[in-house]
């Protein structure tokens, strides 16, 4: 595969890929029931019963 080649499939597919990638995470972010875990990761630090020493 030469380097033509190669820029013509990563300026069309490629592009395509990542942004699927992208809309991808942001709906697994902003899925219902997410607010629970995102509520829970941002108290972890506050929870004293847990404590990895």
């Amino acid at each position: 595969m030469n380097y033509e080649a190669l820029r013509h499939f990563a300026d069309s597919w490629g592009l395509l890929f990542m942004a699927g990638v992208f809309l991808t995470l942001i709906g697994w972010t902003f899925r219902p029931g997410a607010g629970r875990h995102h509520e829970a990761a941002a108290d972890m630090i506050f929870d004293e019963d847990k404590k990895d020493v």
